[in-house]
């Protein structure tokens, strides 16, 4: 997820496509202006990058503003609802099974979570999601059927789900067979039936409701609410979106929403026929008629349910490929032509990263840009909000970096989100200084001037308040720590343990946790680094730097 940063102030929104040296040395100037300032004046580090914040050009007000005066505006007003239509709907290919290779890839150790002990459940290990969804933007609710191939881990009397509390459930079948022993209560799917430990079973949930989000375990302002949401904002009347860390997935589909369960996926969404829906993955069938339009997604590698992500509105795509063989696609409100610009920065964004950390880890890379403030590391399709901030390059690079740290290698306890975005932002640091021109030491040093506040606001980075999730403490002081790590080890070493780490487990798509983590760096380092990890991750004093 992007770094809770507020959005910079309005400025003009004309932009090349480009990375150009002429708007480098602009920003050079204005942020070594302002590193003068803060060491005389010990101006706060969110000051100095709000300034810097001041040239970046994008307007988000000024494209909601074009979208809304276009003749179609995406709202719901603008496709005709289906069933004052009739006709016949998309003739759908039925879903291949899918194979033993990929369900034993899918394997997991799930389990109770420190910080969320009240979502997930250690029972049940999720190998392959098969979500069929539907949304007409006329209708007030959705509807979907779920099926879920899992393998359970322990024998027990009875298995559970997350699955929201607004939603209502119309059916449910294990194995092919259908079950009245099933009780919904709060977001807890309940289903009587007994399992054997290691034996594999399919649940399968026929279900609806309206597309809301439940409450965020945070104080931070880009985000209210996790999981599904609708917009109702000019331009984006209808659509629908998620923002699901650390939960939430719960709120469109049953699932056992936590970190450490990696499964596969296969997603196909109904809409109206002038929309698209996007999801996670590569596209693998597209058609519509009069009635419906319909694209399904499968995503091959296995992933954490809060790193699924659904979207649907007036999209168009816009495919290309990256330097390096990667196919791109671009999930842009049709006819932005400023929106599809900025996203199309992705292309140098994963050159840049891929000089860091190496090939990029999955088969495809996609965007969808959707009606909200922040941005998230959805696998395989980043989703973005609209905003200046959001689309700006250098949180392109933050989210990009996720794919190898957060998506293939995740946390297997939200207690080490810090594994995730302490990576992100040091490198989105590293680009930011680059891209300005300015010695990265004293760029790193700007970040880390208030990482003393971050710990006295929200605790840690490896020991925070469960209710300030995602606040600036996992992402700076980490950030700021991986700094401090390469100026002790040197170039050569840190930057082959940090392309190394997401291929520790090899080419498999795992969570982990701190313990393995800790002791696989102490190994690469030639010492033993847990004195150095536990003073930047647990401590509640902000440590000194060498830098």
């Amino acid at each position: 997820m992007s770094s809770p940063l507020p959005p910079p102030p309005p400025r003009s929104s004309s932009r090349s496509s480009s990375r150009s040296r002429s708007r480098s040395q602009g920003r050079g100037t204005v942020v070594i202006a302002f590193v003068v300032a803060f060491v005389l004046a010990s101006v706060t580090s969110l000051a100095v990058i709000l300034v810097v914040d001041q040239v970046r050009d994008r307007q988000a007000d000024d494209r909601s503003e074009d979208r809304s005066d276009s003749p179609s505006d995406g709202s719901a007003d603008d496709p005709e609802d289906p069933a004052d239509r009739g006709g016949e709907p998309v003739d759908v290919p039925e879903l291949a099974a899918p194979t033993e290779p990929a369900l034993a890839a899918a394997v997991s150790e799930p389990r109770e979570d420190s910080v969320y002990p009240e979502v997930g459940d250690p029972g049940v290990d999720a190998l392959h999601y098969a979500i069929d969804f539907s949304w007409f933007p006329d209708d007030d609710e959705f509807t979907a059927t779920t099926a879920v191939t899992f393998r359970a881990t322990t024998t027990a009397e009875r298995f559970q789900l997350d699955l929201a509390e607004h939603l209502d459930v119309a059916s449910v079948s294990v194995d092919g067979e259908p079950t009245d022993a099933f009780e919904h209560d709060g977001k807890d799917l309940v289903v009587d039936v007994p399992v054997t430990a290691d034996e594999r079973y399919v649940v399968e949930v026929a279900y609806g409701g309206p597309p809301q989000p439940v409450d965020a375990p945070t104080t931070r302002s880009d985000f209210e609410g996790v999981g599904l949401q609708r917009s109702d904002s000019s331009g984006y009347d209808g659509w629908l979106w998620t923002m699901q860390e650390p939960y939430g997935a719960f709120t469109w589909y049953p699932v056992n929403d936590q970190p450490a369960d990696k499964a596969i996926y296969d997603i196909t969404v109904h809409t109206a026929p002038d929309w698209q829906g996007v999801a996670n993955g590569v596209l693998t069938f597209s058609e519509a008629n009069d009635v419906e339009s319909v694209n399904r997604f499968h995503a091959d590698a296995p992933m954490s349910s809060y790193l699924s992500t659904i979207a649907v509105g007036d999209y168009e795509l816009t495919e290309d490929e990256s330097d390096s063989g990667v196919p791109l696609a671009y999930w842009t409100p049709s006819g932005d032509e400023s929106i599809l610009a900025a996203i199309e920065e992705t292309k140098d964004a994963l050159a840049w990263v891929e000089e860091k950390l190496g090939p990029y880890p999955f088969d495809s890379l996609g965007s969808v840009v959707v009606d909200s403030e922040s941005a998230m590391e959805t696998q395989t399709m980043i989703t973005y909000g609209n905003t200046g901030y959001t689309l700006s390059p250098e949180v392109i690079v933050h989210e990009i970096v996720h794919q190898w740290y957060g998506d293939k290698v995740s946390p297997n306890d939200w207690r080490d989100v810090w594994m995730n975005e302490g990576m992100a932002m040091y490198l989105q640091m590293l680009y930011e200084a680059e891209d300005l021109e300015v010695d990265p030491d004293e760029y790193v040093a700007i970040y880390g001037a208030e990482d003393q506040s971050y710990r006295d606001e929200a605790g840690p980075p490896a020991d925070w308040d469960p209710d300030q999730f995602g606040q600036s403490n996992i992402y700076v002081p980490p950030g700021v720590m991986w700094h401090e790590l390469r100026t002790r080890l040197g170039d050569e070493v840190f930057w082959e343990m940090t392309r190394a780490w997401p291929y520790a487990a090899g080419d498999a798509f795992v969570s982990t946790g701190r313990e393995e983590y800790w002791a696989w760096l102490s190994e690469q380092a030639g010492g033993d680094l847990t004195p150095f990890l536990t003073e930047w991750l647990l401590g509640e004093t902000e440590p000194a730097t060498t830098f």
